[in-house]
């Protein structure tokens, strides 16, 4: 293994290259030669469509899974929220690394100098390309104008600067790892607010048959972040959910340590909500996945599923 050169797939993202360069790092302490491969996705190029209009599962991902498929690649590092649950045949996650802050932001230009999402003010332009955080954002604020932000973490800190949106909803971890803290007004606290399942945890994956690369990278899995991380994915699994559908899931750690997974399906407009939350099985976390996904059903999530998929009406771009 000394003399292999480890060619890991990435995104040419900035934060995708730090987050591989994480990988590439962990590796290098162990006397490996890596090499950086980089790709642009269907996510990465249809930049004038929303995500739920694309439609197709893998948007940041499939291009790296065929290169890793056809051997091109030994490995790709993805952020896992990016990751469908059902990996592709011969194809297999070996290690989570330990997450970094799982939480949603808030991020405001100079001109609205607000210190909140709720101190914005009525008819403001909030910027985000997520149906999830699209719900969340119009249950509790449905006077302001949700608009479609697409771009990697700069160009949407640029447009907000730039004031063609009043503020943007972004994941806290991508501006932690490109030192942008300085741009986040507000942290949304879950599980009032939740982010997308698995949200802040990058994965590493490799072909299932790859035995000695197995070997190298189950040594950077975080055993704690993994446990959590399954059950929320086992939970979006269950509900069958993906870009074109609201759902939100994180497993947090109460006041003993034990962790809880809180989840919710709902609306695009954040009128009819599902939530719950359940303790999770660290021995199986996937079922715990299940469970609180087959309790939401019973409450309501299965007519929502079936009125989202059936309506199918993405989220239009708006002028900027």
């Amino acid at each position: 293994m000394s003399e292999r050169v480890i060619r890991i797939g990435t995104r040419s993202s900035e934060l995708a290259l730090r987050q591989s360069r994480i990988v590439e790092a962990a590796l290098e302490i162990q006397a490996l030669k890596c090499e950086l491969v980089t790709f642009k996705t269907v996510g990465d190029k249809k930049l004038d469509e929303p995500l739920s209009a694309i439609g197709a599962k893998g948007l940041f991902t499939h291009e790296l899974e065929v290169a890793l498929a056809k051997g091109k690649v030994d490995c790709c590092v993805h952020s896992l929220k990016d990751l469908p649950t059902e990996n592709p045949d011969g194809l297999e996650i070996v290690a989570v690394l330990e997450r970094e802050d799982p939480r949603d932001v808030l991020v405001v230009n100079s001109v609205t100098e607000a210190d909140s999402l709720m101190a914005i003010p009525a008819g403001s332009r909030v910027g985000t390309s997520s149906l999830r955080r699209r719900a969340q954002l119009k249950a509790l604020r449905p006077d302001v104008e949700v608009v479609e932000l697409r771009g990697n973490v700069p160009t949407r800190l640029k447009k907000v600067d730039q004031g063609r949106v009043h503020a943007a909803i972004l994941a806290a971890a991508g501006l932690i790892r490109l030192n942008a803290q300085q741009h986040i007004k507000q942290y949304l606290e879950p599980p009032a607010w939740l982010p997308a399942a698995g949200q802040g945890a990058i994965a590493v994956q490799i072909r299932s048959d790859d035995e000695e690369m197995r070997t190298v990278l189950e040594t950077l899995d975080h055993r704690a972040t993994s446990i959590a991380v399954r059950s929320e994915r086992a939970f979006l699994a269950a509900l069958e959910g993906g870009c074109q559908v609201p759902i939100g899931a994180l497993a947090m750690p109460g006041v003993d340590g034990a962790l809880t997974l809180h989840g919710f399906v709902s609306d695009v407009d954040g009128r009819g909500a599902v939530r719950g939350f359940i303790a999770v099985d660290n021995g199986s976390p996937e079922e715990s996945g299940q469970r609180l996904a087959a309790d939401l059903r019973t409450r309501g999530a299965t007519s929502l599923l079936v009125e989202l998929r059936n309506s199918a009406q993405p989220i239009a771009p708006q002028p900027e």
